[in-house]
């Protein structure tokens, strides 16, 4: 049986574009001998399709998509993922399911058992757990056929009563295969494989996995499909962050070959390279995906604003970014040099607009408010929002979607200014932290000198006051990343991180400053999610609580 694996970068809702992609890898793969082809979950409506679920019409579109596929789907079969209506009596109103088709017919429905209810994952919000597992017959071949979550849990879980591999291996499958929309996180490759190659030991089956490539507003999705024998080795890895197309042949004594040159990397790219390359997926997929073809950034001759600018005019061309310098009374020679000097190395678009009578203008006019008072955080942020006022307003004139610039670092600590700094369409760095930007700057002149040098070693500031430096108000960053991580990403508490051998008073007033800017970042554009826990849909934090941890 030769099998293709499809690994495609699907749009939410684009029933005609997803049909369109399917129905024309059938027919490669048809035209190339496969017997089957598989897709990967949810492949009809895209993944996550979130609240669309709950419309009547949408589950009617994944119907006629279906379909649509199935008329084509003639000698061949394939494997489609799709939201299907759950007829039972009880639960919820639909099923995450997977058609097998042949010939024209769904001959097998395969709903989805372990719904995954945690971190940016909400299905049993909208589907019902399968308790049904059956094989599928095919060529004188049993597939064990799984979605996702299905073969994530290797190890005894209380929450999940059943996992459909024990009932299926009861039933001597001959191959298991998996269809997946697995998101990226810079650490989630070496953890997927280990899983799955678990799995294929565990079972001791042959194991096929697909995924999803492409980005979903902030869910990046990397690919990265897998193929394992049945001793759990790693026999084949398709691209990453790529669309792919892959053969392989189950052979008469269950063994898996492949038609192609293996893509098995014999070092797997740093988390640096894996950042770089999702954000840039990230960007051109949402700029893509929503209509949209140029974008506009802040430019300040700091590294954020100069790696966002640099990540964009590789994802859209150069020609499609427009970097704006807003330089007020506080900026310095060396920053507008760095900027033009930026600009000049990208070839993008550039335009200087000085923000100094602006702010003036803003403080005389709260002069009768403000007589008497020392300059204070008030004006700093009058000059940020100034910036963020232009910015929209060029945004408005010639169709431009803004970039966000602020990393996770600032995200974090609050240290940005709401309806300033921190507007934007799409944010592009704000699961990145500082530290991580100063490598990524350094990954990005890995070849030649884009950012330039200066932007790397001068000491961070937001040039909001005379001689302002990031550390005038914040711990170092390597000592304040360090610590954010402990706390957002492995959840750490302060007592634990305290214990680590960080100072107890910049662990409270870090966790202190994390926990208050809660409503900052309920108000910012989303965010490229590249780290196993990033702000946005899959950290849910009350604005209001006490918790300090």
């Amino acid at each position: 049986m030769k099998i293709a694996l499809a690994q495609l970068n699907y749009h939410v809702g684009n029933f005609e574009s997803n049909t369109n992609k399917i129905i024309n890898h059938i027919i490669k793969a048809k035209n190339n001998g496969a017997d089957l082809v598989v897709f990967a979950e949810l492949c009809v409506c895209g993944y996550p399709s979130r609240d669309f679920l709950e419309f009547d019409e949408f589950i009617g579109l994944c119907d006629e998509a279906a379909k649509k596929i199935a008329e084509v789907c003639v000698d061949i079969a394939c494997i489609i993922g799709l939201p299907t209506p759950n007829h039972k009596t009880e639960g919820k109103d639909l099923s995450n399911s997977a058609y097998f088709i042949e010939n024209g017919e769904v001959k097998a429905v395969v709903n989805k058992a372990l719904l995954p209810n945690y971190d940016v994952f909400d299905e049993y919000r909208y589907f019902e757990p399968s308790t049904e597992f059956n094989c599928i017959e095919f060529k004188g071949k049993r597939i064990a056929l799984t979605i996702c979550e299905d073969l994530w849990n290797t190890i005894e879980n209380p929450l999940y009563v059943t996992r459909p591999m024990d009932t299926l291996i009861h039933q001597t499958p001959h191959v298991m295969i998996n269809i997946a929309a697995s998101p990226f996180a810079y650490n989630h490759d070496e953890e997927r494989i280990e899983i799955l190659s678990d799995n294929a030991s565990r079972y001791k089956l042959p194991l096929l996995y697909v995924n999803h490539v492409g980005a979903q507003t902030e869910l990046i999705f990397d690919g990265g499909s897998l193929v394992f024998d049945n001793t759990g080795k790693l026999i084949d890895e398709m691209p990453y962050f790529d669309e792919s197309m892959a053969y392989y042949t189950l052979n008469e004594d269950n063994t898996l070959s492949f038609d192609h040159p293996t893509t098995i990397k014999t070092e797997r790219p740093g988390d640096i390279e894996q950042i770089y390359q999702a954000v840039i997926l990230g960007i051109r997929d949402y700029f893509y995906k929503s209509g949209f073809k140029q974008a506009i950034l802040g430019l300040s001759g700091g590294i954020d604003s100069a790696v966002v600018c640099a990540l964009a005019a590789e994802a859209l061309g150069p020609q499609n970014v427009m970097a704006v310098l807003l330089p007020s009374r506080f900026s310095t020679d060396h920053s507008l040099k760095d900027a033009q000097d930026l600009v000049d190395n990208l070839g993008c678009k550039h335009e200087i607009v000085p923000i100094k009578s602006i702010t003036e203008a803003f403080e005389t006019a709260l002069n009768p408010q403000f007589d008497g008072l020392p300059f204070n955080i008030a004006e700093e942020n009058i000059q940020s929002r100034s910036r963020a006022v232009l910015l929209m307003a060029m945004c408005n004139k010639f169709g431009y979607i803004l970039l966000n610039t602020s990393n996770k670092s600032e995200a974090a600590v609050g240290y940005g200014t709401l309806y300033g700094d921190m507007c934007g369409g799409i944010s592009v760095i704000g699961d990145v932290y500082k530290t991580q930007v100063f490598e990524l700057a350094r990954y990005i002149n890995r070849d030649k000198e884009i950012i330039p040098i200066n932007s790397i070693v001068k000491p961070p500031s937001a040039e909001l006051r005379p001689d302002q430096k990031d550390t005038d108000s914040l711990p170092e960053y390597d000592v304040l990343d360090k610590i954010l991580a402990e706390y957002i990403e492995n959840r750490c508490s302060s007592a634990e991180i305290i214990r680590m051998g960080y100072d107890e008073a910049t662990v409270r007033r870090v966790i202190k400053l994390t926990n208050s800017a809660e409503h900052k970042r309920y108000q910012t554009p989303p965010i490229l999610r590249v780290s196993p826990k990033a702000f946005g849909m899959g950290r849910r934090m009350p604005i209001v609580g006490k918790y300090l941890s």
